[in-house]
């Protein structure tokens, strides 16, 4: 095994401990939570070894990045999650690879990537991005609909030709009520969840938590959580 490799099966035995635990905690079932690996700035020699070491997904937050890592790694058995702040002059290289959209957060957003999906003949899991900052009718610094958005751009999902309604995700605000209280944010956000599936019983995703919070997360009810930093280790500062 490669010095890489062993970091890395050290860094996931740790992440997996972590969240074994949380789910003890919290009374719940081990196989109720999906590890997504957080790959931005790491090389797709990495997501090799993600994969042989037993990781089945894995995410990105810019295009420009996932797309020639994505083709790359494309004889693996990876899910590519799409989980940062989208451009439509992006979708249509982001729905030739991702399998789900976890940022969908705007009307215009989703017939774009409608469209996309249409041409390249595949079907992508789209979450609803909530902004637990914004207020209503905004969207929040990292992205993100308002909560009291949820419903009408859900539905607009579900309507769309070529997208799946898969559920919720959010990231942890810096600002506004939630600010400091990830756990109260993450139950927020499975409030709306359960308001949402009486219409859309299959959008059952919840996606919440990253390396720092993932055990509010678990404690919370998320299905998801996305770990960077704590699997692959501290990302060099840019600049």
């Amino acid at each position: 095994m490669t010095d890489r490799k062993a970091q890395l099966a050290a860094n996931l035995a740790r992440v997996e401990e972590r969240i074994a635990t949380a789910c003890a905690a919290a009374g719940r079932a081990r196989d109720e939570v999906t590890l997504i690996v957080v790959t931005k700035t790491y090389p797709a020699s990495d997501v090799r070894l993600l994969a042989e070491l037993g990781v089945r997904h894995v995410a990105e937050n810019k295009d420009q990045e996932a797309a020639p890592k994505a083709a790359e790694s494309a004889d693996l058995p990876v899910s590519w999650h799409f989980v940062g702040q989208l451009q439509t002059n992006k979708v249509r290289s982001v729905a030739s690879y991702a399998d789900v959209v976890q940022s969908v957060d705007r009307a215009k957003l989703v017939t774009a990537l409608s469209t996309a999906a249409v041409r390249a003949e595949r079907e992508l899991d789209c979450l609803i991005q909530v902004a637990l900052d914004a207020e209503s009718g905004e969207r929040g610094e990292r992205g993100g609909v308002a909560p009291d958005g949820v419903e009408e751009l859900a539905a607009k999902v579900a309507g769309a030709p070529g997208l799946r309604l898969g559920g919720l995700m959010t990231v942890a605000p810096l600002a506004g009520p939630y600010a400091g209280r990830e756990q109260a944010a993450f139950e927020r956000l499975m409030e709306l969840s359960s308001s949402l599936r009486p219409a859309h019983p299959a959008a059952n995703m919840v996606s919440a938590g990253m390396s720092t919070d993932l055990e509010q997360a678990v404690a919370s009810g998320a299905t998801h959580v996305r770990v960077g930093t704590a699997v692959l280790g501290v990302r060099p500062r840019l600049g």
